[in-house]
């Protein structure tokens, strides 16, 4: 059965891994035996530390996907070392206003960085898996927010919910082509990203007390389902959204 979970001798390229859920997938990644390239805004040494200390390969990429410029360089850089054999779609914005004062630049922001960019980094290594008959697996980072509307949130909501959509799009085209297409929804997780959140009394008080588990998610907590939609386990699995939300949508 281990052996259906093992990532060795493929190479897993990750986005946003410089810093939270994505560094905590490319760890787990890792650790199941996989190869990373870690792309990132920022410096990825923490990264790098944690990945060397698995055993497995490292190369970082410095990247902005806040627009399409530097994608022909990722799938260069990246194939340069080998075939990518799994693609994850961490990297992602949040901005957050009420709908009535949303700005442009803002729904603009979010959705260049959550959806526009995934779907040309996705083609781009997709061509290349097709190109070569060995298939691939697609993990894309969704939300809760792919599911419930939220609040304050618009762009960040759109662009999730966009998200699971593409996951089904790309996995009904693809799936007979060898690619897995699939999506994990985090749930309330402690990152960067929902410390505004975690700061506030109150709204921190609201979200505990709706989460079953009654606590916020550890960013390794997303391992195992990352581990899963990237190994063998999950060779007849295709179009799924798979929340980690610690019983969230079920309450």
């Amino acid at each position: 059965m281990n052996g259906m979970f093992d990532l060795t001798g493929k190479r897993a390229l990750v986005t946003g891994a410089n810093t939270g859920l994505g560094q905590a997938i490319a760890v787990a990644l890792a650790h199941a035996g996989a190869g990373i390239v870690a792309v990132g805004r920022s410096s990825m040494a923490e990264t790098e530390a944690m990945v060397a200390g698995t055993g497995s390969s490292f190369q970082a990429i410095s990247a902005d996907l806040s627009t399409l410029e530097p994608i022909d360089r990722i799938v260069s850089e990246a194939s340069a070392g080998g075939r990518v054999d799994i693609l994850v779609n961490n990297a992602g914005i949040i901005r957050r206003a009420d709908a009535i004062d949303f700005t442009e630049a803002d729904w603009d922001a979010v959705m260049d960085v959550n959806l526009k960019s995934v779907f040309f980094l996705t083609q781009a290594f997709a061509r290349r898996m097709i190109a070569d008959g060995a298939g691939g697996k697609v993990i894309n980072i969704a939300s809760l927010l792919s599911f419930q509307g939220g609040i304050r949130i618009p762009s960040y909501t759109a662009s999730k919910s966009g998200l699971a959509g593409l996951t089904r799009l790309l996995a009904c085209e693809w799936a007979a082509r060898g690619i897995n297409v699939n999506a994990i929804a985090p749930g309330y997780f402690a990152t960067n990203n929902t410390q505004a959140l975690r700061d506030d009394p109150d709204r921190n008080a609201q979200i505990q007390a709706r989460i079953p588990a009654g606590h916020w998610g550890k960013p390794s907590d997303l391992g195992g389902a990352a581990v899963f939609l990237a190994s063998d386990a999950s060779a007849y699995v295709h179009g799924v959204v798979l929340p980690v939300d610690g019983g969230w949508l079920a309450r």
